[in-house]
């Protein structure tokens, strides 16, 4: 951690661009109060109201008290660490969360089966990148998915409502977060065709540049877990080429 905050500081003259104006509300969550000033500072310059807290246990509370649009939430915590955190809030909540890492090789843990996650970002980072990852997984969330008509999608007793955002297994309606119901939607559109992960980075993660492979995998398995779930598995790896949506699933 001292070696991350030796180079925090640093980056506050990275930023040289003006203000933009946006609007929204930002929880940002970690025990260093340097590394919750380099962010409050960069997110503050885009317009963003900054909301802090120092432990997992404020963060539940700030949640609660201000209802953000998005927690960006550091892992390795006292008073509920980071996953703790985020399975809480995933109880009831699809806010989007960007999570703080201190190891890339933690990535499939944040982001995998048992989380939901939308993106991280490792320590030491980039203000300017953390600031694009934010407007990236914001967009994501707010804006209306589309599909080549907009019409409802069917496969088998799995359907995808892209007006109302809703998806349903049979009679149970999945909680998935923008980026798994974004996924979920391109598979569906070509029931059989093979996406590459390529594409499925173009075409899931619209408006960002920051995806890596390991983290479209993790949205996948998260993806196929919630179905599980239901006793469906809808989504079939094809080894060495990508994903696609079964016919029947």
């Amino acid at each position: 951690m001292q070696s991350s905050c030796r180079r925090l500081p640093d980056a506050f003259r990275s930023l040289e661009s003006p203000p933009v104006g946006h609007s929204g509300s930002i929880l940002v969550v970690d025990d260093d109060p340097q590394i919750r000033a380099v962010v409050r500072f960069a997110i503050g310059r885009e317009g963003f109201r900054v909301t802090e807290a120092g432990n997992g246990k404020d963060a539940i509370e700030a949640f609660e008290r201000e209802r953000p649009d998005l927690v960006i939430l550091d892992i390795l915590m006292p008073e509920m660490d980071g996953t703790e955190v985020c399975r809480a809030l995933r109880r009831h909540s699809t806010v989007p969360i960007i999570f703080l890492s201190s190891k890339d090789d933690e990535v499939d843990r944040i982001l995998g089966l048992e989380l939901g996650g939308d993106d991280y970002v490792t320590k030491p980072f980039s203000p300017r990148e953390l600031v694009s990852r934010v407007k990236a997984v914001l967009r994501r969330s707010s804006e209306e998915p589309e599909t080549s008509d907009s019409t409802t999608l069917q496969l088998g007793d799995v359907r995808l409502d892209p007006h109302e955002v809703r998806v349903f297994a049979g009679k149970t309606e999945l909680e998935l977060t923008a980026t798994e119901f974004r996924l979920l939607q391109v598979l569906m559109t070509k029931p059989g065709r093979v996406y590459t992960r390529d594409e499925l980075m173009t075409h899931g993660y619209e408006g960002t540049h920051f995806v890596s492979g390991r983290t479209l995998d993790s949205h996948i398995r998260r993806i196929r877990k919630k179905f599980k779930d239901t006793g469906r598995d809808p989504i079939e790896t094809v080894h060495g080429m990508g994903f696609r949506m079964r016919k029947e699933p």
